[in-house]
């Protein structure tokens, strides 16, 4: 909102600038006060202003918009519940290792889309899933987002969450749940035939 507040300052400023010099254009240059008009060739002077000048009202936007622009990226230090999130051609596994000794096996399981037939009255077709991420709400998640053979994307637009799924590399972001519900989101990475057939549940 801040950023926003910004922008909208300088943009302000510019619209009644470049407005004042229209005015002032149409008024001095007008064909009855003017009817001969001058041929000016070039002026170094304003051609330098009206290059550096903007430059510099782009750094001042520039500057606080990087800084929010990371500040997005930031994960959270420590996190409640870290989810890992493979994509597979074309279906979803997640495991919950956070609370497993190290001689254990960790929380694995899949989420497979729902087939149309075996849909039950009011679960939603092309959305529902086998079996749905739970998690708490009110709680800081991490998610590590990853592919097992082409490339995916978490997605879930509720939840303002959308992360690429990169063979062989892990890729992470942070999810606060505000309140309780369900969630629904696709893979959002056009990731072959059945691409339309893997979706997300958080529930």
């Amino acid at each position: 909102i801040d950023l926003h507040h910004d922008i909208l300052f300088f943009l302000i400023l510019i619209l009644v600038f470049v407005l004042w010099m229209l005015v002032r254009v149409l008024w001095h240059f007008y064909y009855e006060f003017h009817p001969f008009p001058q041929r000016i060739v070039h002026g170094t002077t304003i051609e330098i202003i009206w290059t550096i000048f903007p430059s510099i009202i782009l750094m001042f936007i520039a500057i606080p918009s990087f800084a929010l622009l990371y500040s997005m990226d930031e994960v959270v230090v420590d996190p409640a519940i870290t989810i890992k999130a493979i994509g597979h051609q074309w279906y979803w596994t997640y495991e919950y290792s956070d609370y497993n000794s190290s001689d254990e096996q960790s929380l694995t399981f899949d989420s497979y889309m729902i087939p149309e037939d075996d849909l039950e009255l009011g679960q939603l077709r092309l959305l529902e899933v086998d079996n749905r991420v739970v998690v708490p709400a009110k709680t800081h998640l991490r998610m590590i987002v990853t592919s097992a053979d082409v490339l995916h994307s978490w997605a879930v637009p509720s939840l303002g969450v959308k992360c690429d799924a990169v063979p062989g590399r892990l890729n992470q972001t942070s999810i606060l749940v505000k309140r309780e519900g369900v969630y629904y989101g696709q893979c959002s990475e056009i990731c072959g035939t059945n691409h339309a057939f893997m979706p997300i549940v958080v529930e």
